[in-house]
């Protein structure tokens, strides 16, 4: 068999030149594309569902003569970390 890349002459059964390493037959699965389109609507999700935690917290923080209780301070720190660990998670796949 002669390679479809360099002309060298291989071997019937050969998988790849052993001179250039061109591939002899055409892949049986389509290698998977290098970039991955990117949307911006999850950014701008995130963007949102952090600026409406940051309006409840500071609407709550008025409405009460003190600021905040404790507990909602912590529920509201914890959804913004949930939400950033969530994003990045998401970024990985």
């Amino acid at each position: 068999m002669i390679c479809r890349s360099c002309g060298t002459e291989i071997a019937d059964k050969a998988l790849i030149c052993y001179k250039c390493g061109a591939a002899t037959t055409d892949p049986v699965v389509p290698p998977p594309s290098s970039t991955r389109p990117r949307s911006r609507v999850g950014l701008i999700v995130t963007f949102a569902a952090l600026v409406l935690l940051a309006v409840v917290a500071a609407v709550l923080a008025r409405s009460s003569p003190s600021g905040a209780p404790p507990v909602v301070t912590w529920i509201v720190a914890a959804v913004a970390i949930v939400i950033v660990a969530l994003r990045a998670y998401a970024r990985r796949r």
